[in-house]
């Protein structure tokens, strides 16, 4: 098929004996190639699950091949869909800009700005990078919860972007490096004097075994990951204290309630303050990358593009 244009009478151009593709069938089709799913894509489209499938199956029928295998969990594109989507991605991304989604004039008020990550990230970090923008005009609604679910609220349109340590997988998620963390093994200064540098470095890990361990999961999972790879050995104490919310467990640490692992950025001040000290400083530290995630093709909100600049910069700047 060689497709040419996309053009404004709502029709695609095509030498097909048939005559020009319907515009709404080929919006319906780059929403379900981009989410990989008939419900994903009608709750982006806000249309039924069978109009989406009936939309699709048109499309098929006109251009004379499948273009979707349908799986047990939503679908997987043909070598046929990955080459219209190629096509006709960039010219009706571009009709989205001049259209809008709901059709809307230049007058309308863009919509607040939905940003979800964990909480760390945007108390520390995407907050005071956008505050700035808020006397410009920038609303902003932001939500917390775990990686792989807001990832998915992603996919659903629930939100525009994402901070997240998980990279999403396949094509329904773009993600861009956004920061390193480094995790640093901290205790108040009280606790640094009790366990010792020096001893810390003979002995590794047996040297906190008897100190109480400052977690925000029962699974230990970043302290886990420390002990593996700067200590390697496998740890397998209880934590004394769990908080879900790691600025918690920075409070808890720094009152003395044990040792913990925190991302550099999270106690950078405590740590310059006094307040927390560095127990090591291994050549390798552990590092989590942080992802600015979000759906591909041209965002509904305006404000996407000035925001993702602003986190960016910030980033660089930590």
């Amino acid at each position: 098929m060689s497709y040419r244009n996309v053009n404004g009478s709502g029709t695609a151009a095509d030498p097909r004996p048939g005559g020009p593709l319907d515009l709404q069938q080929l919006r319906t089709f780059l929403a379900v190639h981009r989410s990989g799913s008939f419900t994903a894509a009608a709750q982006l489209l806000r249309l039924s699950q069978p109009t989406v499938t009936t939309q699709i199956r048109s499309l098929e029928r006109r251009l004379g091949h499948p273009l979707f295998e349908r799986l047990p969990r939503g679908v997987a594109p043909t070598a046929e869909a990955n080459d219209l989507a190629a096509r006709v991605a960039g010219p009706l991304d571009a009709l989205e800009v001049v259209a809008g989604r709901d059709g809307g004039g230049a007058s309308a008020s863009p919509a607040p700005l939905r940003v979800a990550g964990p909480a760390e990230a945007l108390h520390a970090l995407v907050l005071p990078a956008l505050a700035p923008l808020v006397e410009g005009g920038l609303r902003l609604r932001v939500r917390t919860g775990p990686a792989e679910d807001l990832l998915e609220e992603l996919r659903r349109d629930r939100h525009d972007l994402v901070v997240s340590a998980v990279r999403p997988r396949g094509r329904t998620l773009v993600a861009e490096p956004l920061a390193d963390e480094e995790f640093v093994l901290v205790a108040s200064p009280a606790w640094a004097d009790r366990i010792g540098r020096d001893r810390l470095l003979r002995q590794g890990a047996s040297a906190l075994c008897a100190v109480p361990l400052v977690a925000h999961d029962d699974e230990l999972s970043v302290l886990r990951r420390y002990w593996r790879q700067v200590f390697g050995v496998r740890l397998t104490c209880a934590p004394a204290v769990t908080a879900p919310d790691l600025r918690g467990v920075v409070s808890a640490v720094t009152a003395g309630a044990g040792v913990t692992v925190l991302p550099r950025h999270l106690c950078r001040e405590t740590l310059a303050e006094g307040r927390l000290v560095a127990l090591l400083a291994p050549e390798e530290p552990p590092v989590t990358t942080l992802y600015l995630v979000r759906r591909p093709g041209v965002a509904d909100n305006p404000c996407l593009e000035e925001v993702h600049r602003r986190l960016v910069a910030a980033a660089r700047a930590c």
